[in-house]
């Protein structure tokens, strides 16, 4: 069954990939959420629709937890689909080229597979638990370094920033202060993913979704990372805290944005 949920994840992430293709750079209806810049497309819920009408047609009765339409009625399946549609959206509201399709599947609770598709690169970053990571096809791994001064980080605001939740901000302003690089995608699951590629050394973010994640922390752990919350405690989806790393600066990358954040609590 594992086999078929990761063919159809893949299937799924292609064709709503095409979706999103199709509408980039046009002049598209905007909308917004919780906040002025938590924004949504019509092709935000045009590719989620698609994902589930294939999921659905493949695995009927199965459950989802998907951005844009929320939980569905449980089911007696031990199937949960958790999806991002659209991961980057202001980005693409923008005609930034930088966003992504999040697919994971859980049985019984836990994730065994997890598509993360870039449209615009067609990079598909595809993993399956105890069949490592692969990136369009090729095994893929973490990065090997091992200084966190050397190391290239990528991280994230939530939508509220301005409440600076976690002290996030001070944070980011620590850490770039050290003269370490950081970078900001836009796009949790790109992040994840080019953690799980080797491209990033380490990722951390505070008040993400589920699926804005879920097949990310099954890509870098697949690919020999470590995934857990800012004080190295166990992940859980839900979780407020996240740190993925390529496990090799995990322990540093946590006493760093921990010691930061306790610091600014003291002053």
């Amino acid at each position: 069954m594992i086999e078929k949920i990761k063919l159809i994840a893949i299937e799924a992430a292609i064709e709503a990939g095409k979706i999103l293709k199709e509408g980039y750079g046009k002049n598209i209806k905007i909308g917004s959420k919780s906040g002025v810049n938590d924004l949504v497309t019509e092709y935000d819920i045009k590719s989620e629709k698609r994902i589930i009408e294939i999921l659905s047609s493949e695995f009927p009765g199965c459950n989802f937890l998907c951005e844009e339409s929320g939980k569905s009625a449980k089911t007696d399946s031990p199937i949960r689909w958790i999806i991002d549609p659209l991961d980057g959206t202001v980005n693409f509201a923008h005609k930034v080229p930088i966003f992504s399709i999040s697919i994971a599947a859980e049985v019984d609770g836990e994730i065994v597979a997890g598509v993360v598709y870039q449209p615009m690169l067609e990079e598909l970053f595809v993993a399956v638990r105890g069949q490592g990571a692969f990136l369009n096809g090729e095994r893929t791994f973490v990065s090997d370094c091992e200084d966190i001064n050397r190391s290239y980080l990528v991280t994230g605001f939530p939508y509220n920033v301005g409440e600076n939740p976690g002290n996030c901000i001070e944070v980011f302003v620590d850490i770039v202060q050290l003269g370490i690089p950081v970078r900001r995608l836009g796009s949790a699951a790109l992040d994840l993913a080019y953690v799980a590629g080797g491209r990033f050394d380490g990722f951390w973010e505070i008040d993400l979704n589920p699926w804005d994640v879920a097949a990310g922390i099954l890509l870098v752990e697949e690919a020999g990372g470590k995934v857990t919350n800012f004080d190295r405690s166990p992940y859980k989806l839900g979780d407020r805290t996240i740190l993925a790393t390529n496990g090799l600066i995990h322990i540093k990358a946590s006493e760093l944005i921990t010691t930061c954040s306790l610091e600014r609590r003291r002053r």
